[in-house]
């Protein structure tokens, strides 16, 4: 009996030590997770791209980049959403942006803008989708001092609340050119 004793007791104790290191491990592959994330989320990561060059010299005239308040929105703050699943999702979804440079799609100022509608009429479909869910992490209807806006834009925000309008039905050009519709194939041509 006493060597069945001793056995169960090993084989616990080999299961406490799998179990603690599995449990160590767990916590070292988040934390290593969570810097990639970050690390993503950086400006100087999201912009090392050529491609990408375009929109940050479009980027750095806007005033998510230089204002009278001193804050600044980055990329991640505009396409990035907070929350983590769809954070995820975005990163998996951003992968496309990286394999496009890579392959050559948009890796010139001639190919990026030969795109740009396409690129662009995607942001704006799912932020449209999400109710502009990344620009209301820093701008919301219900904490807006309206009598402090020019009369203009107090008089539009009033009518976007009354007509459930989300921010990027009114501010497409707001960070980045806004990009011009191409021209509808001619159906008179033969």
């Amino acid at each position: 009996m006493a060597g069945s004793s001793s056995g169960q007791s090993t084989s616990r104790t080999k299961m406490a030590v799998i179990l603690g290191l599995v449990f160590i491990a767990g916590i070292i592959f988040t934390g290593l997770f969570n810097i990639g994330l970050s690390s993503t989320n950086e400006m100087e990561f999201c912009t090392s791209c050529h491609s990408m060059q375009v929109n940050l010299e479009e980027y750095k005239e806007s005033a998510h980049y230089l204002n009278t308040s001193g804050v600044r929105a980055t990329c991640s703050d505009c396409h990035v959403p907070k929350e983590f699943g769809p954070k995820i999702v975005a990163k998996v979804v951003a992968v496309k942006d990286v394999f496009h440079e890579i392959i050559g799609t948009i890796d010139t100022r001639e190919k990026f803008e030969a795109h740009r509608w396409d690129m662009a009429s995607r942001v704006w479909a799912k932020m449209k989708a999400t109710d502009s869910r990344e620009c209301r992490s820093c701008h919301n209807f219900d904490q807006m001092d309206l009598s402090s806006q020019s009369r203009i834009a107090r008089k539009r925000h009033s009518k976007a609340v009354d007509e459930g309008l989300t921010c990027i039905d009114c501010h497409k050009g707001i960070a980045h050119m806004e990009p011009d519709e191409p021209e509808e194939p001619s159906e008179d041509r033969g």
